[in-house]
Formats: structure tokens, sequence, C-alpha cells
């Protein structure tokens, strides 16, 4: 069955890392500031600015290590911003969120147009190679060596930053003090852990892993910044979260989900191939499916899933 041998191709593979390598930078980094208790619905914008502010120091001279930094550093700045707006003015965290992505992205767009009203194509920069060395490598064995083998650092990072991430948050005092935040933010002042303080740090921390996934599509999938890139993908991330129950290997593994049901919609256009039991069908179908798909995993799970208790719940010291 031509659907089976999709399935079983090393492209497909490929294809479904390199589809979820942004969406995982951004689950967690969504998750990071659930966890804490702040919904950042600035995670479409901050994905935006991260795309063009890596892109452009690497343009303008950075290594490209150089520009995920820099990208990063514009993560931390609108995660201090939504920080700032959510939990030290306890203002709604929904409408700080849109108002953090309509401003990212209309900055990056102006400043775009701004620094490059005379071209009519997009720039470009040399992205990250793919580490091809990684076929040869034994231990991955004659199928996962092909397939990271044409991946590059950044998705490598995202899957070193899953257990990592698991770790801080089940296996330190860190860890700790950031749940606790986003559980019960009276008993964890209790403790004399600043709350606020711990807030805002771990939004914009997460805020930082958004940028960078946006900077993966401009330092590595692409080689340039072109508008509506992002494309939605920063949604997705806050659907991902849920679907995780808000725990890191879950985050992985929905994002994993979503980029298979996403790559294969596009072989299954490309090839003319239909599901089992299917007739060949209109191509539009096949650009929802991975959307319905998600939605109908995200429903199934969803009822189940253990939010954190204070999420979207402004705390100010003293109170009870």
């Amino acid at each position: 069955m031509e659907l089976l041998d999709i399935l079983a191709s090393a492209p497909f593979w490929i294809a479904v890392l390199r589809v979820a390598t942004p969406l995982v930078f951004g689950t967690l980094g969504v998750l990071l500031c659930e966890r804490a208790g702040v919904l950042n619905l600035g995670i479409e914008g901050i994905m935006v600015a991260g795309a063009f502010g890596g892109w452009l120091a690497v343009y303008h001279g950075l290594p490209l290590w150089g520009g995920v930094a820099a990208a990063a550093a514009v993560g931390l700045a609108f995660g201090l911003l939504h920080g700032w707006l959510t939990v030290s003015l306890a203002l709604s965290q929904h409408v700080a969120g849109l108002g953090v992505t309509m401003l990212a992205t209309s900055l990056s767009y102006y400043a775009y147009r701004l620094g490059f009203a005379s071209v009519s194509t997009p720039p470009t920069i040399v992205p990250f190679a793919p580490m091809r060395w990684m076929a040869e490598v034994p231990l991955l064995g004659p199928v996962l060596g092909p397939v990271f083998g044409e991946e590059t650092a950044l998705t490598l990072l995202a899957l070193a930053l899953v257990p990592l991430v698991a770790w801080l948050l089940y296996r330190t005092p860190l860890g700790l003090a950031v749940r606790m935040v986003g559980e019960n933010p009276a008993a964890a002042e209790g403790q004399g852990i600043r709350v606020g303080a711990m807030r805002i740090g771990a939004v914009m921390a997460g805020s930082a892993l958004m940028a960078v996934g946006g900077a993966f599509l401009t330092l590595s999938a692409f080689n340039a910044f072109f508008f509506n890139m992002i494309n939605g993908r920063g949604w997705i991330c806050v659907a991902l979260v849920v679907f995780a129950s808000w725990r890191p290997g879950r985050a992985l593994a929905g994002a994993l989900l979503f980029a298979a049901f996403d790559a294969l919609q596009l072989r299954l256009q490309q090839s003319g191939a239909s599901l089992p039991g299917l007739p060949a069908l209109p191509y539009q179908l096949y650009l929802m499916l991975p959307y319905v798909l998600s939605i109908l995993a995200l429903v199934l799970v969803a009822r189940r899933a253990t939010y954190p208790q204070a999420l979207m719940k402004p705390y100010r010291k003293g109170e009870r």
C-alpha cells in the first residue's frame, strides 16, 4: 500500500522532525509559562519577532549561534513586557497576550519594511547545515542515521531540551518553586518564594524558547524572513500544551503527532495516494487533515487533563 510506503520512508520522518522542531520549542515555552500560572498568548508574535531578530542578526554579520542568542534576547524582552503586564499590573492575560502578539508582529514587519524597502525578494543568509556526519554514527543504525543526518543542530537542541525541562520541573528546587507558584501561590509565598519574580522569570524563559522556535524557521528550515511564515504555529503550541497535560514528554509526542499529520497530508497530495478505505480527496481536505486530527486528539485528551490550579489567576503579595 502506498500509504505504508510513505510512512516507512526516511524523507517522511526527516520532514516530521523538521516540522516538529519549532513546535517543540514553542510548546516547551508555553508549558513553562503556564506551569508558573501565566497564559502567554503572545507566542505567535514572539515567534515572529524571534524569526526576524535571529535572521537580522545573522544578516548583519553575527554567526548562526549568535542569531539564536539574538532571537532568545528578543524573546526575553517580550517576555519581560508580558510578565510586567500580567504579573506586576495583574492585567488580563488574554488581552495582554494578544496585545504582545500584535505588537511583536507589527514591529517586526515594520522594521523589515523600513530596513529593506528597496528589495524585491527577501535577502538570504547561509543557514545551519544538515549534520550529515550523523548518518555514519553506528549507534543510530541504518534508519535513524539518515534521518538525523538531514537535520540541523537546532533540531537536536529542541529534542535535548525536552528531558532537560522535565528534569528542571520535577527534579530541582527551582522547578518545584515554578510549579508551586502555578498551583498555590499563597503557599509558595509562605515558603519564602517571591511569586511575582518567579512568574516573570518563567515567562521570560518560556518566551525565549518561543523566539528560538521562530528563529529555527529563518536560520535552519529556510534562509530568509518573509511575512506570515509562522502561520499559526504559536496557536498550535498553546493547544499542544493542553494535549500534553502540561508535561514535557507528552508535549514532544504531541508535536511529533501534529508534524506527522502535516507531513502526511503534503505527501498524500503529491503522490495522489489516499487514506485506507477512502477515495482520492480534494487537496483542501488534505490541508485540513492535521488540524482536524489534532482537534480530535485534543478533545479526547483534554477532558482528563489536570491544569495548574492558579493558571490565569493574578496574585498580589499578602493576599489569601
